[in-house]
């Protein structure tokens, strides 16, 4: 729009310009013709007013001769007239005079006292004709004598004269100072026109050589258009409304076996049939006529290499001229993807079905380790049973050796029924549904080192518990993890003068609350940390720390039920962390967001 009013104002500049070149010369020349004609008609008004005056002074002149002629005895009628002739026309000579002379006040005053000289002198010359017709030459004589003594004219007539000389003059130099002016203007008008071209001249050529720079950038620009849209790899095509081709790149053509340099093909002959889709065809002339754009149109094509190829196509119209619309097709060849997507799809179903049998085996597993330790319960009665009622029946009888044997009996029963225990706690960990709600980790995490601490009151042991947050989870199978780890905590400090347990929590780069408990106990050694969280595991010998090695891996079970992952990290005498990670979900189930 900025554009579109500069060349506006541009070419009104130029329109006036023009405009001004043409007509003030014009102008001035009209105008300096009219003040020389109007000052030539003042001259020769002046020359035309000094002529009547000295045909006036003919006129009298000439009838006085004539008069003295007719006293002289000259009796002809040409005589006569002459004589009369003053009578005749010297009145119409003074009242042209006047006429001519009206706006000049003191030629009017000149000539009213010729007029009155030149009717003194006719009157006199009448008084000379009637005396000489009376028989009077010398009182006739005598008439014209005292008419040329009484009313002379030649003062009154050089006085006329002069006036209309001076006027003469003035209006002369009038007319050479209007030429003078008109010559000026004439120079005027032609520099200003000199000028005037010189800046259109100018102004042209820097037009022009700012539009051969816009036409050349221009050119260029479409050059690099060009370059851009044929190197593209991706398939780009322009059709107009017949859905006729107007522009293809490269890779358009390679695809569908079409020449860029070929305009004018029907997309449906395009690619030998691939474009044939009737629904297609459809939805791309509702793009053009509807301006409905087209996004990721799913489709199968063959193209001009033979093979079948998955393709998603879009298009939009484009505005080319007003009222005239073209359409810009891109095609995305996902032949890869749609394979990598079944190939996915398909590991899919066999990972679905080898977890199905991992399942089913997991859940066979459980079982038969509940069935076994159920069952395993009834014969651990009968052999601690029947090892009190030998006791009892030997009496007295029970030598030392005997008594050990029967203690070891009793030891060793009970202890396989802690283990049985542990196992049905373990197996059930595996079985039960998880009871979700919003578990508070302080208060499990407080209860579980006030638990820790019973039956160790007479060691020394610094605690430092950070604030812990809410999580969603099965309380129970918390309250359980908490247990584990923090009496694991005290149990391997035991060595310890002053045992340090440490309690925190962190933002993993996912997001999820990550828990550490970090001790400075005994410690393990990292080359055997898998087997830190296997069932009946230990690292330890049970007479330094006593144990079944079931507790690990129950924790590591809760936390992998709940979404997370147990790890740690230690070194021998220098304590160990464990870590477990929880997602960071808040009471409705939301995931939340790291703020770190």
């Amino acid at each position: 729009m900025k554009t579109r009013g500069i060349m506006r104002w541009r070419t009104a500049g130029l329109l006036l310009a023009m405009l001004i070149i043409v007509g003030l010369p014009y102008f001035v020349t009209r105008e300096s013709a009219r003040s020389t004609e109007y000052a030539t008609d003042w001259v020769g008004h002046s020359v035309a007013v000094r002529s009547l005056v000295y045909h006036v002074a003919y006129v009298v002149h000439d009838s006085e001769a004539a008069t003295y002629r007719l006293l002289d005895g000259d009796e002809s009628d040409a005589t006569r007239k002459r004589a009369a002739r003053a009578s005749q026309e010297a009145p119409q000579l003074m009242q042209q005079l006047r006429l001519m002379t009206r706006d000049n006040a003191e030629q009017q005053a000149g000539l009213g006292a010729l007029g009155g000289s030149v009717a003194g002198r006719i009157a006199f010359m009448d008084r000379a004709l009637d005396r000489m017709r009376h028989g009077d030459p010398a009182g006739a004589r005598q008439s014209l004598r005292d008419g040329d003594d009484l009313f002379g004219m030649s003062d009154k007539i050089a006085g006329i004269a002069r006036n209309e000389e001076d006027l003469l003059k003035q209006r002369q130099a009038e007319v050479a100072r209007q030429s003078f002016n008109g010559h000026v203007a004439l120079a005027v008008t032609a520099l200003a026109q000199l000028v005037l071209l010189v800046i259109i001249v100018i102004t042209s050529e820097r037009q022009i050589g700012r539009r051969q720079l816009a036409e050349t950038r221009e050119g260029r620009a479409v050059l690099r258009s060009q370059m851009i849209f044929q190197s593209v790899r991706e398939p780009i095509a322009l059709f107009d409304e017949e859905l006729n081709s107007l522009l293809v790149n490269n890779a358009f053509g390679e695809l569908y076996g079409v020449d860029p340099r070929q305009r004018a093909v029907p997309l449906a002959q395009i690619g030998n049939g691939a474009w044939g889709d009737s629904v297609l065809l459809q939805r791309l002339s509702d793009v053009l006529l509807r301006d409905r754009e087209l996004w990721d149109y799913d489709m199968v094509q063959r193209t001009a290499d033979g093979v079948d190829r998955h393709v998603v196509i879009n298009a939009r119209r484009l505005q080319q001229d007003t009222n005239v619309h073209a359409l810009l097709l891109t095609v995305s060849d996902v032949t890869t993807r749609a394979l990598a997507e079944q190939k996915i799809i398909e590991l899919n179903h066999q990972l679905e079905g080898k977890v199905a049998q991992i399942s089913d085996v997991n859940r066979e597993l459980e079982a038969f380790s509940y069935s076994v330790s159920h069952d395993l319960r009834a014969p651990l009665r009968h052999i601690a049973g029947f090892a009190r009622k030998l006791e009892q029946h030997l009496g007295d009888r029970l030598d030392e050796k005997g008594g050990h044997y029967i203690e070891v009996i009793a030891s060793s029963a009970q202890r396989m029924a802690v283990l049985i225990d542990d196992l049905l706690v373990f197996s059930r960990l595996g079985r039960g549904a998880l009871r979700l709600q919003a578990v508070d980790m302080q208060s499990l995490a407080e209860e579980a080192r006030v638990l820790a601490e019973t039956g160790v009151e007479d060691r020394r042991i610094v605690w430092s518990i950070a604030p812990l947050p809410m999580v969603i989870g099965d309380e129970n199978m918390l309250r359980t993890v908490w247990q584990n780890l923090l009496s694991n905590a005290v149990k391997y400090t035991g060595h310890c003068e002053v045992a340090q347990i440490e309690v925190s929590v962190r933002r993993g780069r996912n997001g999820d609350y990550v828990f550490t408990v970090a001790d400075n106990g005994a410690g393990f050694d990292m080359q055997y940390a898998d087997k830190l969280f296997g069932v009946f595991q230990r690292l330890h010998r049970a007479s330094e720390f006593p144990g079944n090695g079931i507790g690990l891996a129950n924790v590591r079970r809760i936390v992998a039920r709940h979404g997370g992952r147990v790890w740690a990290e230690a070194e021998p005498g220098q304590g160990a962390r464990f870590h477990f990670s929880l997602p960071a979900t808040d009471v409705s189930g939301a995931r939340t967001e790291s703020r770190a």
